[in-house]
């Protein structure tokens, strides 16, 4: 049965209502929460249809709950958990700001490290970066199959912070504060550069990548580049004190949601634009800043950049070789 918790002043709009908002704000509706799905109108028909179904590890339940295709929706809301892709950050902002009332917290719970600066700047409020760790898709509308781990870190600490942290707890998420969430962030980089291109370009799941050979020795390279780009710009991400941990966090992590493919593989399966470019291509571009080489990077973000390319064209047929 869902958990209902007792009077709350939160109110929570999640702009960007796919299968990590889906996830977390349906978890967040299933205990009472007063929750507004924003997304695509696919989405928010399904979920007036049909309600937003959580297909869990734990437990299969249909939630009642809001849903808008209009940012307009997110007017009055307390917290906003903020899931568009990292290519709308900043237009997505830009269009949510006249919406959102003083007080209100946005909780970025995209890939990447920049999210919450650009937010911020885009809407003159606060924002939290989340690192997320979550397996989960939305195989159909309005339906979030769950797959593995479920849970936030966010910071830096604060009550706010705490406040949130509590709620989501109460809900049945897994969310801890950290002083170091940048670190954190990083360490999430990390693993998404060394996994998501590979499992796109392989079409491999994460446990798969941990089992071949060659495709793990090119995610240790991946994290070799990373950990130095990452140390050269004065970041100590979390777990992560030397090679050795770093390579034993990434592979922990396809133990964990060894049956999930990535998001970037998920991405191109549904030709749409990847998050590359806030992954493989940011490591990239701020090693040429930083004078660190990272030729795996640059060459897992131009194939997956070419496969991206491919896939939004798949009408568009190259010229016979003479």
């Amino acid at each position: 049965m869902p958990l209902r918790l007792g009077p709350t002043k939160f109110r929570v709009a999640v702009v960007g209502a796919g299968a990590v908002g889906g996830y977390f704000g349906g978890m967040l509706a299933r205990a009472g929460i007063p929750t507004v799905m924003i997304g695509r109108e696919a989405v928010v028909a399904a979920i007036k249809r049909n309600g937003l179904v959580l297909d869990t590890l734990k437990f299969k339940e249909t939630i009642a709950v809001d849903a808008s295709t209009q940012l307009s929706a997110a007017a009055g809301a307390d917290l906003i958990l903020f899931g568009v892709k990292t290519t709308d950050t900043v237009a997505t902002a830009r269009a949510l700001a006249p919406y959102l009332r003083p007080g209100c917290t946005v909780l970025s719970l995209q890939n990447g490290v920049e999210n919450a600066t650009l937010i911020s700047a885009a809407t003159g409020g606060p924002t939290i970066p989340a690192a997320v760790y979550l397996a989960a898709a939305m195989p159909t509308p309005g339906v979030v199959k769950h797959t593995g781990r479920g849970d936030l870190v966010i910071g830096p600490n604060g009550s706010r912070l705490q406040e949130i942290a509590q709620l989501f707890q109460d809900a049945g998420v897994g969310c801890v504060v950290s002083d170091r969430i940048q670190d954190q962030l990083w360490e999430k980089l990390i693993c998404n550069c060394a996994l998501n291109a590979i499992s796109a370009l392989c079409h491999l799941t994460y446990g798969a990548i941990g089992e071949d050979d060659a495709c793990w020795e090119t995610a240790v390279s991946v994290i070799l580049e990373a950990l130095a780009v990452a140390r050269a710009a004065g970041v100590n991400p979390t777990h992560m004190a030397d090679a050795a941990a770093a390579i034993a966090t990434v592979r922990q992590l396809t133990r964990q949601i060894a049956g999930a493919y990535s998001s970037t593989a998920l991405d191109l399966q549904r030709k749409k634009r990847t998050e590359i470019d806030a992954l493989n291509g940011y490591i990239a571009r701020l090693g040429r800043d930083r004078g660190v080489p990272t030729p795996v990077n640059q060459t897992l973000w131009a194939l997956v950049r070419a496969a991206e390319a491919r896939a939004l064209a798949p009408n568009k047929v190259s010229s016979p070789a003479t």
